[in-house]
């Protein structure tokens, strides 16, 4: 099977959130400098804060483009951001009463963004930071004076500030930890289906190499059974009786088909793809794939049903090929009467629905379905089937799911992008 590229896990994408705050604090700022200019009527110097203002959109806007195709960013180039915001801060507070606006508080905001996102040095060092550009705003009050006036209670200026403050402070650090906590859950289901994938894939190893012990050790006994069956051929007592040369005939054909049950196991155990790809179309790859397949298995009722549109070219790949003989014969064993196939073409996918009457999935076996082990039948390495189908699914981009019928029965769906199995990749080339 070929080589898909596996899609990129979802990362903390911590540099996203920050630049949707920084958006946040810029129309904050805005609203908060024409509200203490007009209404609360503190002089205060627009331009320059203005002036600040956007440079720190502009920032804003130059760091979104910047990380917008970046699925990670590193400590350094937060903490570079950070220390921005820090700044952009700083310069805004000088300008409007330095030590005694009550925005002084938003320094706190700061370093619980630096907990959050960086190293414990890098916190470590913007707490340093802040608590520097608080003793310089202390030392250099700047050109506005703000009078601390907390006996006015909702009339003062700067009990407003307090508040404005507080809200802001407690409505950005909800809106950014919600957004942390949920990436790191996003990223801690991730790794948890990696990790469920590999000990599958491991598990594919080790069957594969049982497999591949397997092919050796009973390739000799089969290479022997056909000589011994092309010498009975010529010998005087079959080479008379029809019926007796018909059994031989009829023995060297499952003796064959021993042989590529060996080669089909060593592929959808996990093998590459086929040394010798054939091209073909789709409808011709379902349709011999249902040929053979019906000729090979005591099948009483079977009905296939094919809509796919226009025909295209693909790869006929043997390990597909076994994946789907594996989901109609879980179906025919669990449903000896009938087994339906419906091949359909939904959007860019090839869409097989394989349906039996039989007794369905169990709730349990629903809920695990495409683990290995997990099956009805009570023997000894039930359920490898569907496991290695889901796998070989996989490996192509595609999925298998189940379910059970209203009718009564199961319906197995195997879903396969189309790039997958096309040609593209051999006309690219060429």
């Amino acid at each position: 099977m070929p080589e898909r590229q596996r899609s990129a896990p979802p990362q903390l994408r911590a540099q996203h959130p920050l630049v949707q705050l920084r958006w946040i604090a810029v129309v904050g700022q805005i609203v908060t400098i024409l509200f203490a200019q007009h209404v609360l009527d503190i002089a205060l110097p627009l331009p320059s804060m203005f002036a600040v203002v956007a440079a720190l959109a502009a920032f804003n806007l130059v760091s979104m483009l910047r990380w917008r195709p970046r699925a990670d960013v590193r400590s350094g180039a937060l903490f570079r951001a950070l220390l921005v915001d820090i700044l952009t801060l700083t310069a805004l507070l000088y300008l409007a009463g330095g030590i005694s606006n009550p925005f002084v508080f938003l320094y706190l905001l700061q370093v619980g963004l630096a907990a959050v996102l960086l190293r414990p040095w890098a916190s470590w060092t913007v707490v340093a930071i802040t608590t520097a550009c608080v003793l310089a705003l202390a030392l250099w009050p700047g050109p506005v004076t703000i009078p601390v006036d907390l006996a006015g209670g909702l009339h003062s200026p700067y009990v407003w500030g307090l508040l404005i403050c507080f809200a802001l402070n407690a409505v950005l650090l909800v809106v950014f930890i919600t957004r942390i906590n949920a990436s790191l859950r996003a990223r801690d289901a991730h790794l948890a289906t990696l990790r469920q994938r590999a000990a599958e894939e491991e598990h594919i190893v080790r069957m594969g190499l049982l497999a591949s012990g397997a092919a050796h050790e009973l390739g000799t006994p089969l290479a022997t059974l056909s000589v011994i069956l092309g010498d009975w051929r010529r010998m005087p007592p079959f080479t008379e009786r029809t019926d007796l040369r018909d059994e031989l005939g009829e023995m060297q054909i499952q003796v064959d088909r021993c042989k590529s049950i060996v080669t089909g196991i060593l592929l959808s155990a996990g093998k590459a793809r086929g040394e010798s790809p054939e091209p073909t179309t789709l409808a011709t790859f379902l349709d011999g794939l249902v040929t053979e397949w019906r000729a090979t298995r005591p099948v009483r009722g079977f009905e296939y049903t094919k809509d796919i549109g226009s025909d295209i070219a693909i790869i006929s790949d043997t390990g597909l090929k076994q994946m789907i003989g594996n989901v109609l014969d879980n179906a025919l064993e669990a449903s000896p009467d009938w087994v339906a196939l419906e091949a359909t073409r939904e959007d860019d996918a090839l869409v097989l629905r394989v349906c039996d009457r039989g007794p369905g999935f169990a709730p349990a076996m629903l809920a695990e379905f495409g683990r290995p082990y997990q099956s009805s039948k009570g023997r000894p390495g039930g359920g490898l089937g569907l496991f290695l189908s889901v796998n070989v699914a996989r490996a192509f981009g595609g999925n298998v799911a189940a379910r059970n019928r209203e009718a009564g029965g199961a319906e197995v769906t195997v879903i396969l992008p189309l790039a997958s199995l096309t040609l593209e990749e051999v006309d690219d080339e060429q």
